[in-house]
């Protein structure tokens, strides 16, 4: 695949092709437990690139940014948000969450505008986690009722779960912002320390079964599944309130570029929203979004090809993560379902892509131009959105290689 250039006698850390754009890093639900592990990890996995993509707080960037110059990593910094599109859930379709309609993941790349926060930011920012905790807050006080009514009382709080993210994370209690993952956690623990032994039987009364391993990753994807989920009883719908122009917004102002994240055949069967991978194009090209996101390890290879090369011909930028959002340690190299190596068209293009968002972070923190502009509009400099693809990504490739060659020549010294 195309990376960084080979040069005779180089050492292995100038050989470094492997990129992945998306992780989640603590305290978002991780299976690190530090920024620093992901880090080790993925400088010893060989990879040259590492993108966060963290909900709701980026205070953790600035360990990444340190600890990423150590090990000679290039690192990208992004987002993921929630949003709800009101006439596709009225409408039943399902977009990139197998679980509920209308509801739309979104992400950001090559964030910049981080500290201080934009004025125009930090009150999208705002109405996003205001409507998130609320949510939250209601989502524990009724799986506090269903535990109590299903004869296993537990006392679980959002205080007490804020303070265990954070105690574990090893960060202050306001940079933690609680997804359902970390519920389901608290949750999960809560019930095994009450019943003990008898946790299956507790879970066939709470949700009517129990999955077949008792292991703690497996009874919390259970009691999420069996209960969180839409049309289940713990079930909170969402607000409304948070919009796909608010999150996009969030996105710019940020410095960053909008990215949609692709599940394909990671839903079976494929989300309606997904089924023509041109519609799909062509949609989030009308709206502003230049960029797509797969996580291969759900994805079958066939199928992986057939969605980056559409994709990618339709004009958009294409790049692969990991999420490392469950407590399973996959690798860090993003790998098809089964653990098959991704196939060379796509490990070309998402290489690409990783270098397109690299070039664009470098370019907007220097106060320069974008692969799009402060208002989302994409760098009118080129005649289309191939060769502004090809030629962001031949600067991005130019700066990783630079970051890779100067950290061997400074190990060389050492």
């Amino acid at each position: 695949m195309s990376g960084p250039a080979n040069v005779d006698g180089a050492s292995p850390i100038e050989r470094r092709t492997g990129v992945n754009a998306h992780v989640h890093l603590p305290p978002n639900f991780s299976a690190f437990r530090t920024t620093a592990e992901a880090v080790e990890r993925a400088a010893a996995e060989g990879l040259a690139v590492l993108g966060g993509s963290n909900y709701y707080d980026f205070s953790v960037y600035d360990d990444l940014a340190v600890l990423a110059q150590g090990a000679g990593l290039v690192p990208l910094f992004g987002l993921e948000a929630i949003c709800y599109l009101p006439e596709l859930r009225d409408a039943g379709v399902k977009i990139n969450d197998p679980g509920n309609p209308g509801k739309m993941y979104v992400c950001g790349k090559g964030l910049v505008h981080l500290d201080p926060l934009p004025a125009d930011a930090a009150e999208r920012l705002a109405v996003i986690r205001a409507t998130d905790e609320a949510r939250i807050g209601a989502q524990v006080a009724r799986l506090n009722a269903l535990f109590a009514e299903g004869g296993v009382p537990v006392d679980v709080t959002v205080e007490s779960v804020v303070a265990a993210v954070a105690g574990r994370a090893g960060v202050p209690i306001p940079t933690v912002h609680l997804q359902e993952r970390h519920v389901a956690q608290a949750f999960a623990e809560a019930l095994a320390a009450q019943v003990g032994d008898d946790l299956g039987e507790a879970l066939e009364r709470l949700t009517g079964s129990a999955p077949a391993a008792l292991d703690a990753v497996s009874v919390q994807n259970h009691l999420r599944s069996s209960l969180m989920k839409a049309g289940k009883p713990g079930y909170v719908p969402e607000d409304d309130a948070v919009s796909l122009d608010l999150v996009l917004g969030l996105v710019v102002s940020l410095g960053g570029i909008p990215c949609y994240p692709i599940l394909a055949d990671g839903a079976s069967p494929v989300c309606g929203f997904e089924e023509s991978v041109d519609d799909l194009a062509a949609w989030l090209l009308a709206h502003g979004v230049p960029a797509v996101e797969l996580i291969p390890n759900r994805n079958d290879p066939v199928v992986l090809s057939r969605y980056v090369t559409g994709l990618r011909a339709a004009g958009l930028v294409v790049l692969a993560g990991t999420e490392h959002n469950t407590l399973d340690m996959v690798p860090m190299l993003p790998e098809c379902l089964g653990g098959v190596p991704l196939p060379d068209d796509v490990a070309a293009t998402v290489w690409e892509g990783a270098c397109v968002v690299a070039a664009h972070q470098d370019a907007v923190a220097r106060g320069e131009q974008g692969f799009v502009g402060p208002d989302g509009t994409p760098d009118p400099a080129y005649p289309d959105a191939d060769a502004r693809i090809r030629a962001w990504a031949r600067t991005g490739e130019r700066l990783i290689q630079a970051v890779l060659s100067d950290h061997a020549a400074a190990a060389a010294e050492r």
